[in-house]
């Protein structure tokens, strides 16, 4: 009996341990990908889709170097209604985005490709006659801008940011553009809400410093090009999220009146006469105005889904 309860004893000791497997080393890539359904597309408080409803999407890979420094390239497409006639809006952009404690940074480049786009102007050669309000408007309206951006972490539910964008020639225009941004955000806390869902508070404000445009857009006083008129843009509003969706319902508006505004855009909408000395005799554009957007979106990533 003795012996044998050592036997076992000896067995038990002696037994190999069981293999212990290394966790499998998580990549550093990842795919962030998402689409939106609104109501009104609006870039810098101006709308891009003529106050009708508009789509987007964009699809954007990572490859994380650590956890605090990212680069990323992505591409995207929204469905717009400019004068021109451009078939649609085309992204393309890349960056890296590193974190220094509460400071997230982004900084990269940005492309915007309009294809498909007419040439309208009744005193240039190949163009086609000036639109009916007598609106001109070029063929290529594509450009890009360079970025830089952070985002402040205060808490847990507070958040700031500022941003900077800088095109040498906004829109093909000819004329150099400085955006400077600011953002505050608060997200409730999740204790108020059902597992899964969230309501956020969020505004910006950002002013647009504009040149002078080529010769192209010259009007009767500006024969060799038009000098934009540099405007400022607000909004705010509230969203609900409710895991990788989010509700977005937001308050737009800008400080240009409907005449630089229609220097600026050439709408094709404009209807009516409000001259300045920018747009002498020319039509109202109600393109920059105060507007309401509803807008439904979906932002997820591959590692999320796992």
């Amino acid at each position: 009996m003795a012996g044998s309860a050592h036997a076992a004893d000896l067995k038990m000791a002696t037994k190999a341990p069981a293999a212990v497997v290394p966790a499998a080393a998580e990549s550093p890539w990842d795919i962030a990908f998402g689409a939106w359904l609104a109501s009104d597309y609006n870039f810098r408080g101006i709308t891009q889709s003529a106050h009708k409803p508009a789509v987007g999407t964009y699809f954007e890979p990572r490859y994380n170097i650590n956890k605090d420094l990212q680069l990323y390239i992505g591409a995207g497409g929204e469905s717009i209604d400019f004068p021109n006639h451009a078939a649609a809006e085309i992204d393309f952009y890349g960056g890296i985005r590193p974190t220094f404690g509460i400071f997230a940074f982004d900084v990269g480049a940005w492309y915007y490709w309009y294809p498909g786009g007419e040439c309208h102007n009744s005193a240039v050669a190949d163009c086609n006659a000036s639109l009916l309000n007598g609106n001109v408007i070029k063929r290529d309206l594509s450009f890009w801008e360079v970025y830089g951006k952070v985002n402040v972490t205060v808490t847990e539910q507070f958040s700031v940011g500022g941003s900077v964008y800088y095109s040498p020639s906004v829109l093909n225009s000819g004329a150099d553009g400085e955006y400077l941004a600011a953002t505050a955000k608060y997200v409730l806390p999740s204790s108020f809400f059902p597992k899964d869902w969230g309501v956020y508070l969020s505004a910006d404000v950002g002013h647009w410093f504009l040149g002078t445009s080529d010769s192209f857009y010259g009007v009767t006083g500006f024969p060799n090009g038009i000098p934009y008129k540099s405007y400022t843009t607000w909004d705010l509003g509230f969203g609900l999220t409710y895991k990788v969706f989010t509700l977005d319902f937001r308050y737009y508006d800008t400080d240009l009146n409907k005449g630089d505004c229609n220097a600026f855009t050439s709408d094709h909408t404009a209807t009516g006469v409000f001259s300045t000395p920018i747009n002498p005799g020319g039509p109202a554009s109600n393109w920059c105005g105060a507007t309401f957007i509803a807008k439904l979106s979906v932002d997820a990533a591959l590692s999320g889904l796992k």
